[in-house]
């Protein structure tokens, strides 16, 4: 364990009448993060903000509770530990009531990973024989867990030598795709097309390797700050139009991208199939 992590949650895990005591750590960190300080320009000092009450001024932070509006300016205002009375299993036990094929869920479900270890040596067992029995069966493990003020869905599956358990959004936080597809033509394409397409997406596939990308973005605006600290002016370009340019002819822009990518775009049954009805309806006009 690395001596900064800290703990996220500390419970338990339950499968049926098998508990073990776990801890949950984020399996994130923002490295590539670049944060802007919003600057008064004349003087070159940081902005700060206090907090204040319209029509009675500045106010101490001890004095803040949370409220839930209930109609315009009337609010329902609830202490810390009214909060913290609400009582729910899930703030302190994740319960595994359903398992699914991981690839039955919508990759828009996914919201944020999280490692899962045992606490102690005794919860280690239990803890190595759910990891397995999902990695036999291919399935990940459906609960629900309070953190932070909210109660999330949550999968759990098998990495490595433990468990990541991934948060998961609800169904009513998605929004419907139909409302923005439209405009998306019925019609069906071109098969030779798709053919093309489908060669293309074959010449580039390989292996998820993410460590070969990079935030350019991040690394561009490194340099643009480095830029700034050494005294040069810096100049806005006009947005440079994506290479490729205009598609005149999607067939030709199809082969065009296939022999790029290191190969020959090879006839496909569908052409020729093509071409022969083509040949049989110009026989039959004559």
């Amino acid at each position: 364990m690395p001596k900064a992590a800290r703990a996220y949650w500390k419970g338990f895990l339950r499968l049926s009448l098998v508990t073990i005591g776990v801890e949950i750590y984020n399996a994130v960190e923002s490295k590539a993060d670049i944060t802007f300080r919003q600057i008064h320009k004349p003087s070159g000092k940081r902005v700060n903000y206090e907090k204040v009450v319209q029509g009675i001024g500045k106010i101490d932070t001890k004095d803040i509770v949370k409220g839930y509006e209930v109609d315009k300016d009337t609010y329902v205002t609830l202490d810390p530990e009214e909060i913290d009375a609400v009582k729910l299993e899930s703030k302190k036990t994740i319960d595994l009531v359903q398992f699914v094929d991981a690839k039955d869920i919508d990759y828009r479900f996914f919201e944020r990973p999280y490692f899962i270890a045992p606490t102690d040596e005794l919860s280690g067992e239990g803890y190595v024989v759910i990891r397995d029995a999902l990695r036999k069966t291919g399935k990940v493990g459906l609960a629900q867990v309070t953190i932070s003020g909210r109660e999330w869905l949550v999968a759990i599956a098998p990495l490595e030598d433990g468990l990541v358990m991934e948060m998961l959004r609800y169904s009513d936080e998605l929004r419907k795709p139909e409302d923005f597809f439209d405009e998306v033509p019925g019609a069906k394409p071109d098969r030779e097309m798709v053919d093309l397409a489908v060669q293309l997406i074959e010449k580039k596939s390989g292996p998820f390797k993410p460590d070969k990308f990079e935030d350019h973005y991040a690394s561009a605006l490194k340099a643009l700050i480095q830029d700034k600290l050494k005294g040069r002016k810096i100049v806005a370009h006009e947005q440079e139009r994506p290479k490729g340019g205009n598609i005149v002819d999607l067939m030709e822009a199809l082969k065009k991208s296939v022999g790029a990518a290191g190969g020959k775009a090879t006839p496909t049954k569908t052409s020729t199939s093509s071409k022969a009805k083509s040949s049989r309806s110009t026989k039959k006009r004559a």
